[in-house]
């Protein structure tokens, strides 16, 4: 069977093209660029739980029905959001991270690209232009990595003019790949942040399969900083591990070495959380997996969490060891609670409008 490489060992050895999809101009740029992989024509049948690990493989192009900017869908009535949007490109990850809540969040397997994308984007710009005074942060990495198959599908081409010529927005590629030439090669760079998911060294090499170690990553982000791209990082899920602590101090050391923090826009703490039907899908899809070692319980909004003192231990910890490195890194909790947030930083926003506020004062600080 005929494949294409895209990253390392990431492979695409089918394509899905449904009706609605068929004659769009992403569609017709991408078949050419995957010009000799097998194409199968209207909607692949077959349910999520026989497709996930084949559907890492299947690029599946079709019409994206449903609103393309959404709220982060955060537990606001419980836990502290920061006001992020979502941009819908796609769904699902050619990556395979034992943890990733896609795994059971989404009804249908395969990397789903949304090839109305080009059409729909006049509506999008149009929400953001009709609130001149609003801040929008927005990322596309959400529901897929921002970049990993960024050399095929050109989302940068498309997306970064638009957002760098609007001053009351951003526009956030989130990955954990080292796919930065289409976007390095734009030329846009305004309004632009270029983030990476990290983890210790050790979660990375057992848990985040396909996906570049710690220090590809660093070095890729060290090069979108050289040329001018504004950084964020996001340690998202931390994971409590055998000498965790040493593990993540190996991760910041290469952080130092690596990046200039007077470029970094936010780094964001989270930790692993997930609703209770992700457990057994992780026990057989990644049965070696430490994952979910730790000691959980059921938060009020139905997902299982860590207990708050093991959360509270992850956030200082982090947060101590960033502090002396740098001391305006604009460092933020996902989905945490106010008390979580006073053991933890030291401070809290208060609630979501507070955090919002706060990560708005980065972007106007930073660009303007």
């Amino acid at each position: 069977m005929e494949k294409t490489d895209l990253t390392g060992n990431l492979t695409i050895k089918k394509i899905v093209v449904e009706e609605e999809a068929q004659g769009r101009p992403i569609t017709d740029r991408i078949l050419k660029r995957l010009s000799g992989i097998p194409i199968e024509w209207g909607q692949e049948s077959g349910s999520k739980y026989d497709g996930l690990d084949s559907g890492k493989e299947t690029l599946h192009l079709l019409s994206f029905k449903g609103e393309f900017l959404k709220p982060c869908p955060g537990t606001r009535e419980y836990y502290i959001c920061c006001g992020y949007q979502i941009l819908n490109v796609a769904t699902n990850c050619p990556l395979d991270c034992s943890y990733c809540i896609l795994q059971s969040y989404f009804n249908h397997p395969n990397l789903r690209i949304f090839v109305n994308l080009e059409q729909e984007l006049d509506k999008v710009m149009q929400i953001i232009d009709s609130e001149p005074e609003k801040i929008f942060r927005i990322g596309t990495g959400e529901f897929t990595d921002s970049l990993a198959v960024d050399s095929i599908t050109c989302w940068s081409d498309l997306l970064a003019p638009e957002f760098s010529r609007r001053k009351n927005a951003v526009l956030e590629f989130k990955t954990k790949t080292v796919e930065i030439d289409r976007l390095i090669a734009s030329g846009y760079r305004d309004r632009l942040i270029v983030s990476w998911s990290l983890n210790s060294p050790y979660i990375t090499a057992r848990e985040e399969h396909k996906a570049p170690s710690i220090e590809k990553r660093l070095k890729a982000a060290r090069r979108c900083q050289e040329e001018g791209f504004i950084l964020g990082f996001h340690f998202d899920p931390l994971i409590p591990h055998p000498q965790w602590k040493d593990e993540y101090i190996r991760t910041l050391e290469l952080l130092d070495k690596y990046i200039d923090p007077k470029g970094i826009i936010w780094i964001s703490f989270g930790s692993f959380r997930f609703m209770p039907g992700l457990k057994q899908i992780i026990r057989r899809r990644h049965p070696e997996t430490c994952v979910l070692d730790g000691e959980f319980i059921q938060g009020i909004d139905g997902k299982m969490r860590y207990f708050k003192p093991i959360r509270i231990d992850l956030y200082s910890f982090m947060r101590e060891k960033l502090d002396k490195w740098y001391s305006d890194l604009g460092l933020y909790l996902c989905m945490e609670s106010d008390d979580v947030w006073e053991a933890s930083m030291g401070w809290s926003p208060g609630n979501s409008k507070g955090l919002s506020n706060y990560l708005d004062n980065r972007v106007k600080s930073i660009f303007g």
